[in-house]
C-alpha cells in the first residue's frame, strides 16, 4: 500500500483492529469472504476502502458491479453518514469521535456516487464531511484531527464526485479545502529538490516533503479524482516546475498542481520511474500504490506521455507490481485506475487482465462491457440514469487504513502515510 502510513496510521489500524471482530462468512460465499465483499483478507483495516476502489475501478471500465457488493458498502454507513474502516457488526452504533474516518467516508461516497442508486447514503456522507471540516478548510483522518493532505484530498474528490465545487465548500472561517492544501505545499524557501512537493501535515513543526501526500494533493488541487474526462489526453509538454524567479513562487491551484507533478516526475526519474516506500523502517523498495497514484495525477493534468513512463514500469515483468496486486482488490483497482487514466488497456496490463482478476475477488458482476472479461462471456453494460445516486459524475476515490491490508498508496491501500 502506499506507505503513507505513519505512526498515526498504524495507531489507527491498531485501534480499529481491536474494536472489530472477524467478519461472518455467508454460507454461499467463498471461504474467507463476507457476502458482497471483495477480497478474502481480514477487512478490519481496509474493508470500506478496498470495496470503494473495486467499485470505482469496475465502473470506470464498463463493468456493472454486483448488487450485493454495492449493498455491502452501503450497509457500512454509520447513522450520522460517516464510515468506519470496517464494521463487523452493523447493528452496533459507530463511535463518532474515533470510529469514523474521513478517508473511508470520502472513498465510499465516490464509489456509491459512481455506481448510482444510493442517493440517500451519498447525501448523508457529504453532510458528514461538511460537519467535520476544520477551520483551515481541510480534514484530518479523524473528526477534529489536524488537517492532512491525504484526507483533505479524499474529501475534495467526494465533493467533485457529487457535482459540487470543492472551492465553494468552506468552513466557518471561510477557507476552502484548497486553502488547506496549498498551505501544505513547499515553496521557494524549501530545498530545490523539494519545491512543489506537499507535506502530509504541518501540525508538528516545519512541513516535510512527502511523495504520497504530493500524489494525492496534485490530483485534488485539480478538482479531480481517480476517474475523469481527460483520460488519455496529453498537452505535449512536461509538468512545469515551481518558478522562484520572483522569490515567491507560483500561486493558485493550477500552478500548484503543475509544480507537484513536476516534483513527482523528477523524483521518479531518479528511481527507474517509480516512487519508493516511505514507511518508517521499511526497506528500500518500490511503492506500487504510490506510483499508481502518481500516474493518475499526471494523467489528470493531461500529461499522459509523462504518466506513461511510470505506468510502463508498473507493467514490466520485473517490477513486481503483478505479484503485489495478485488477489488484492484494492491493489488491482489502483492499477486499473492508473491504466484507465493514462489511456492504457487494463485488460492487457503487461499481459495480464486486471479486470478479470479484480472481478474474481468478489461477487460476479451484474454485467460487463465488451472486452471486460477474457473468457468470452461479454455482456452489455447497463446504463445508469443520470439521477441514480443524485450525482453529476463518477469521479473519484482514494484512502483510509488500507495499507495494513493492501499496501496501497492512499493511506491504506494507498492512503495512510508516515507521520511527519
Amino acid at each position: 500500500m502506499n506507505i503513507r502510513r505513519s505512526v498515526a496510521a498504524l495507531s489507527l489500524c491498531a485501534a480499529v483492529g481491536a474494536a472489530a471482530a472477524p467478519a461472518a462468512v455467508a454460507d454461499d460465499s467463498p471461504a474467507g469472504r463476507s457476502e458482497g465483499l471483495y477480497g478474502a483478507k481480514d477487512p478490519k483495516f481496509d474493508g470500506v476502502w478496498r470495496q470503494s476502489l473495486a467499485l470505482l475501478a469496475q465502473d470506470a471500465v464498463g463493468v456493472t458491479p454486483a448488487k450485493s457488493a454495492i449493498d455491502w458498502l452501503t450497509g457500512q454507513s454509520c447513522a450520522d453518514g460517516g464510515f468506519a474502516a470496517y464494521r463487523a457488526d452493523t447493528s452496533k452504533a459507530c463511535d463518532p469521535k474515533k470510529g469514523e474516518f474521513t478517508d473511508a467516508t470520502a472513498a465510499a461516497i465516490q464509489a456509491l456516487a459512481a455506481v448510482g442508486g444510493r442517493a440517500d447514503t451519498v447525501e448523508k456522507g457529504i453532510g458528514w464531511l461538511k460537519s467535520h471540516q476544520n477551520e483551515d478548510g481541510g480534514w484530518g483522518m479523524n473528526p477534529g484531527g489536524p488537517s492532512d493532505a491525504n484526507s483533505t484530498s479524499a474529501a475534495i474528490g467526494a465533493f467533485a464526485a457529487t457535482g459540487q465545487d470543492p472551492a465553494k465548500v468552506s468552513a466557518k472561517g471561510g477557507k476552502s479545502p484548497y486553502d488547506a492544501l496549498l498551505a501544505l505545499q513547499l515553496g521557494c524557501s524549501a530545498k530545490a529538490a523539494e519545491r512543489g512537493a506537499f507535506a502530509y501535515t504541518a501540525d508538528k513543526g516545519k512541513p516535510v516533503a512527502n511523495e504520497l501526500a504530493t500524489a494525492s494533493a496534485a490530483l485534488a488541487v485539480q478538482g479531480k479524482g481517480f476517474v475523469f474526462e481527460t483520460v488519455g489526453k496529453d498537452r505535449g509538454a512536461a509538468p512545469e516546475p515551481l518558478s522562484c524567479a520572483d522569490g515567491k513562487g507560483g500561486a493558485g491551484t493550477t500552478k500548484a498542481a503543475e509544480a507537484a507533478l513536476a516534483h513527482l516526475s523528477r523524483v521518479m526519474s531518479d528511481t527507474d520511474m517509480h516512487l519508493k516506500s516511505a514507511m518508517p523502517g521499511a526497506k528500500d523498495q518500490p511503492d506500487f500504490g504510490g506510483t499508481a497514484d502518481a500516474v493518475v495525477a499526471l494523467a489528470a493534468g493531461e500529461h499522459s506521455a509523462t504518466a506513461g513512463k511510470p505506468l510502463q514500469w508498473l507493467q514490466g515483468k520485473d517490477s513486481g507490481a503483478a505479484a503485489w496486486a495478485k488477489g488484492d482488490p484494492g491493489a488491482l483497482a489502483k492499477l486499473i485506475l492508473a491504466a484507465h487514466a493514462a489511456g492504457a488497456n487494463p485488460r492487457d496490463f503487461g499481459g495480464a487482465d486486471l479486470v478479470q482478476q479484480l472481478n474474481a475477488t468478489g461477487p460476479k458482476p451484474e454485467a460487463a462491457a465488451k472486452g471486460a472479461e477474457s473468457d468470452g462471456k461479454n455482456e452489455k453494460s447497463e446504463k445508469k440514469s443520470d439521477d441514480d445516486g443524485g450525482v453529476g459524475g463518477v469521479w473519484w476515490t482514494v484512502g483510509v487504513c488500507a495499507v495494513a491490508g493492501v499496501g496501497i498508496g492512499f493511506l491504506l491501500s494507498g492512503r495512510k502515510r508516515r507521520q511527519l
